[in-house]
């Protein structure tokens, strides 16, 4: 009786080996980093649902910020961490849609103040 070896099986643990050797892989903060990162653009999604008067404009113009710088250090960085670009990519565009409501909702509550005052 002949044993074939299951070369599927064989494929996926050298895969699994070589991510796991991998400069980026969970060994190293390259992984670990924009994993636990991914918590700032799941939060920034959750505070969508609440009203535009309780975003911070301050805070959410810092988190574009320090999102776009981040973005560029994930970019240049070897070896280069598309995971931390796209977790700051995510974030940014969330708090980009986040200032955007800020904003709007200072403008209204401008305008409101000027009707009263006539």
């Amino acid at each position: 009786m002949r044993v074939v070896p299951n070369l599927q099986a064989t494929d996926n643990m050298n895969a699994l080996r070589s991510f796991w050797n991998s400069p980026i892989g969970p060994k190293t903060t390259h992984f670990w980093g924009p994993t636990f990162n991914w918590s700032l653009p799941i939060a920034a999604v959750m505070d969508t649902q609440k009203p535009p008067e309780k975003i911070s404009g301050n805070m959410t113009t810092v988190m574009c910020l320090y999102s776009g710088i981040f973005m560029r250090f994930a970019w240049v960085v070897k070896p280069r961490n598309i995971h931390l670009l796209i977790c700051h990519m995510s974030n940014e565009t969330v708090q980009l849609y986040q200032l955007s409501r800020w904003i709007r909702s200072q403008s209204d509550t401008d305008l409101k103040k000027e009707k009263e005052d006539e």
